[in-house]
């Protein structure tokens, strides 16, 4: 937990002086021509919580205590000193501040406005490098430290609650955890904002806002995901889901000078971000786990510039006329001139009759550190013969008694690489399953037993099992899609040489010339990643096609 320090430059939180370095001259030097000196006086407040677009400062003389207001107080969590700065993963993303930074001392300060801030590290490489360090290590210690603007009170065995943690944990926002099973002491919380137990799981913000049950939209609009993104303008382009491929749209996009924004309807990453660990991704020979990849890459899309709007979904696209228009579930149309298509695939849900009634209370589509603490101890079932599934594994026997695999077919080395063939062979606390299925969940609350069918031998198997994990096969997203693209027998998007002339003069092609590789029959809209038609099923893969739609999209731009 982050403790009252008497400077930055000595906290104990960082031995390595990476996560407050002091700047020496002439790096400040270098930070003086974005910048405006501003004299401060003891008491007075830089910027609070709630605050959008909180300006970059960098100490020169004087002292500033960032603090943590919350129902307990205002913790004093850092004292910045001279040639040290402000500042974590919201100075560069414009998002709401949840610190309040107030003068300690009386000094000059460096002040740089958030453009000034995004144009700095755009174009001084070892500034960029020291700045991204900071902040990525300081939110990492908030959260660690269960700090932030945020508490969410819920249950273990609620699947609401499972699914704000979810979002919060996967959007790496800080926030303190309270176990209503465990905790007593928070139940003088309830009686504070006179809550009832139907109305769990609670969160409060800013110690102010009570949402009771809330949905993922109202909990991102509470701590404000999406206030700074500008609604309105006509966007150079839109990427449409923040998985691999949407994330490495964003990122060269960005990156390339493109004004452009990713729509994401939960959490970036997308299957791939719920993977407990990738290890054969290239320049990763010990593995990096999904949400940690796919936060380094929205890190990178946010200081190149890309606005992120998370928690809303695309429920149509305008398709008659440029530019088009995508319209979200509360009515707002964004407007862009292209866009790429990178919804990916979501598991398939078997035909069980109370599926959704087990949903986040024992079924699971995610394998990340989170479930593997729910399953602790515990005999649990993984259904699927894929990378993920294998993946997922691996992963849970570290923490479960014993992990079922569940494979309707009678083989892996058609669906899965050889190396986690090798680990789940080799494995004594995994126990592999051909030809079987789950055929009934049963339990009154939550899941307790599980029942399933070796197509094999006609046998049927009752067990008490409480934890199931999903990863069946894939189909796409593409509902809102209909009547605009080309999409072929099993809903995915057909691109490039894959559409054929009566598919392409159906759809109304315009233009002299065909569609380019990864454009869709509608021009300047592509689609890459596990919705796109004839693709692989590899983040590597993924990341490529997002990155190689980006020098697609120049070209079209280029024809308007």
């Amino acid at each position: 937990m982050i403790t009252p320090v008497i400077s930055s430059s000595s906290s104990n939180l960082d031995p390595n002086a990476h996560m407050f370095p002091t700047l020496t001259a002439a790096q400040i030097d270098r930070i003086r021509p974005w910048a405006k000196v501003r004299h401060v006086q003891p008491g007075e407040v830089l910027f609070q919580p709630g605050d959008e677009h909180v300006p970059f400062f960098v100490l020169l003389s004087g002292s500033l205590e960032i603090v943590q207001p919350s129902h307990a107080g205002q913790p004093v969590l850092v004292t910045h000193a001279a040639g040290n700065f402000a500042g974590e993963i919201t100075t560069m993303s414009g998002q709401r501040a949840f610190v309040l930074g107030r003068v300690a001392t009386e000094g000059d300060f460096l002040e740089l406005q958030h453009e000034q801030f995004r144009a700095l590290i755009g174009r001084d490489a070892e500034l960029s490098e020291i700045f991204m360090r900071a902040f990525i290590l300081r939110r990492m210690a908030i959260i660690s430290g269960g700090l932030g603007n945020v508490i969410l009170l819920g249950s273990r065995h609620s699947a609401a609650t499972l699914k704000l943690r979810e979002f919060l944990g996967r959007n790496g926002y800080p926030y303190l955890y309270r176990d209503l099973d465990t905790d007593s002491s928070s139940q003088q919380l309830l009686d504070r904002f006179n809550i009832t137990p139907d109305q769990i799981p609670v969160t409060i913000c800013n110690s102010v806002h009570v949402l009771r049950n809330p949905t993922i939209q109202q909990l991102a609009d509470c701590i404000g995901l999406n206030a700074n993104v500008d609604q309105t303008s006509i966007r150079d382009l839109i990427i449409v889901g923040g998985g691999p491929s949407g994330l490495a749209a964003a990122v060269y996009a960005a990156s390339e000078g493109l004004d452009a924004l990713l729509l994401e309807t939960a959490t970036p990453g997308g299957q791939a971000g719920s993977s407990s660990k990738i290890e054969n991704y290239l320049g990763f020979p010990t593995g990096i786990s999904g949400q940690e990849l796919a936060g380094r890459a929205l890190t990178q899309a946010i200081k190149f510039g890309a606005d992120i709007m998370v928690a809303h979904s695309a429920m149509r696209l305008n398709c008659d006329k440029r530019p088009y228009h995508i319209l979200l579930e509360d009515d707002t149309k964004l407007a862009t001139r292209t866009i790429v298509i990178a919804t990916g695939a979501q598991y398939n849900r078997p035909p069980l009759p109370n599926l959704s009634k087990f949903e986040g209370l024992g079924v699971y589509y995610g394998a990340t550190f989170m479930e593997s603490q729910l399953c602790e101890g515990d005999d649990l079932i993984v259904v699927g013969g894929g990378n993920s599934a294998g993946q997922a594994a691996v992963f849970l026997s570290q923490t479960a008694r014993r992990v079922h695999i569940l494979v309707r077919s009678q083989q892996l080395a058609d669906t899965m690489s050889r190396y986690l063939i090798r680990r789940i062979e080799e494995n004594p606390k995994i126990s592999l399953h051909y030809h079987t299925e789950i055929v009934a969940l049963e339990g009154e609350t939550q899941l307790e037993q599980v029942t399933w069918l070796d197509k094999a031998t006609g046998e049927q198997s009752t067990n008490n099992i409480r934890h199931v994990f999903m990863m069946t096969g894939a189909s796409p997203r593409t509902e809102w899609l209909q009547g605009c693209l080309a999409l072929d027998g099993k809903g995915f998007i057909l691109t490039g040489r894959d559409i054929d002339t009566v598919a392409l003069s159906s759809a109304g092609w315009p233009l002299s010339r065909p569609p380019q590789m990864l454009e869709t029959s509608l021009p300047g809209v592509f689609a890459v990643g596990d919705v796109r038609a004839g693709n692989i099923k590899r983040v590597a893969s993924a990341v490529g096609e997002g990155s190689m739609a980006i020098s697609l999209v120049h070209r079209t731009l280029g024809e308007l």
